[in-house]
C-alpha cells in the first residue's frame, strides 16, 4: 500500500513523557541504504533500496507485503540500536517517530534490495517528499513486512480494483498469477501521465480509469468500472483496496450484487479523504473505520 498524499501530520494532543509500554514486544527493524531512485509516472516515485541490513529482512509469501517505514524525527536524539519500544517507554510521545505503512513492490534476493513505490504530490504529506529527496546512501528504516493476499490457485477468475494507493499491490498480485489467468484489474490514477506498465497475464485486461480534475478519493471512477464490468463464469477471487468511502461502497457490490462469499474477497481501506495515517489507523477501531 503506497498512500495517496495527506496534511502534514499535526503535533500529537498528548504530550508529557508516554505511559509505560514495556509488555510490549518490539517489532524487529530493518535499515537498508537507498541505492536508486526512478520516476515511474507522473506521481509515482520508486525507492530501491538494499546493502548490509538486507540480511534482517524476513520475507514472506503475499502479494501485497506491506512494511511499516520509521520515519525519525529532525532535532530528537533517539537510543542506539533503534527500537520503537525503547522510544516509547523513554521519550514523550510528540518526540516518537511517525511511521506509515507502504506495500514491497518486489523482491530481488540474488541483488539483495527491493523496491517501494510512493505517491508524490509536491511537498504534501510526509513519506511522498522523502521519496522525492531521497539520494542513494540514505537510510530506509521499517518493520515488517506484514500482508494478508496472495492469488487464490483455484479461482476460475481474478478482479483486481483501487487507487494510486493500491498500485503496487495489484501490479505485485497481477505478476504472482499464472500464466493462464483471466479477469480484470481496474486502477483508478488522475490523469492518463499517471499510467505506466505493469505485468500481467494475457487474459487479464488491465483498465485505467481516470478522475480528471476530481479530488483523489471523491471519485465515482473506480466504482462505476467495476459495477460495469462483465461478471465471468466461476470463481472469482477480488482483491479491492484503496480509499476507504471507495471500498465501502464496493463492499456492496460484491456482498450485495453479487453474493460473493467473505473468503472469496480481500478487501480494505489504505486510507481515507482527509486523514492523516495516525487518524485513519485509530479510526479503523471504529464504527466510520470498518469496511
Amino acid at each position: 500500500m503506497s498512500f495517496t498524499p495527506e496534511p502534514a501530520p499535526s503535533t500529537p494532543a498528548a504530550a508529557g513523557a508516554a505511559e509505560p509500554t514495556k509488555a510490549t514486544k518490539s517489532r524487529p527493524l530493518t535499515s537498508l541504504r537507498v541505492l536508486r531512485k526512478e520516476e515511474i509516472s507522473a506521481h509515482m516515485i520508486r525507492i530501491v533500496a538494499g546493502g548490509e541490513g538486507f540480511k534482517d529482512f524476513v520475507t514472506n509469501d503475499y502479494s501485497d507485503r506491506y512494511v511499516k517505514i520509521v520515519f525519525l524525527l529532525p532535532g530528537v536524539t533517539y537510543p542506539e540500536p533503534l527500537d520503537m519500544a525503547r522510544i516509547k517507554d523513554l521519550l514523550p510521545r510528540e518526540h516518537w517517530p511517525a511511521t506509515r505503512t507502504y506495500t514491497v513492490r518486489w523482491v530481488d534476493h540474488e541483488a539483495q534490495e527491493l523496491a517501494i513505490d510512493f505517491v508524490y504530490h509536491g511537498d504534501e504529506g510526509l513519506a511522498g517528499p522523502w521519496a522525492a529527496r531521497a539520494q542513494p546512501g540514505d537510510t530506509l528504516t521499517f518493520s515488517g513486512p506484514g500482508g494478508g493476499y496472495a492469488p487464490a490457485p483455484d479461482a476460475d477468475w481474478y478482479l483486481f480494483a483501487g487507487d494510486e494507493s493500491a498500485i503496487p499491490a495489484i501490479a505485485a498480485s497481477l505478476a504472482a498469477l499464472p500464466a493462464n489467468a483471466r479477469g480484470y484489474a481496474f486502477i483508478e490514477v488522475a490523469t492518463g501521465a499517471d499510467v505506466y506498465h505493469v505485468q500481467a497475464p494475457a487474459g487479464m485486461a488491465v483498465t485505467w480509469v481516470f478522475r480528471d480534475g476530481v479530488a483523489a478519493g471523491t471519485s465515482d471512477a473506480l466504482v462505476s468500472a467495476v459495477q460495469g464490468a462483465k461478471w465471468l463464469p466461476g470463481t472469482v477471487d477480488v482483491f479491492a483496496h484503496g480509499e476507504r468511502g471507495y471500498m465501502k461502497r464496493l463492499r456492496e457490490v460484491f456482498f450485495t450484487d453479487h453474493d460473493l462469499e467473505r473468503g472469496q474477497v480481500s478487501l480494505s481501506g489504505y486510507w481515507a479523504q482527509g486523514r492523516v495515517e495516525d487518524v485513519f489507523q485509530a479510526e479503523k477501531r471504529l464504527p466510520v473505520g470498518k469496511i
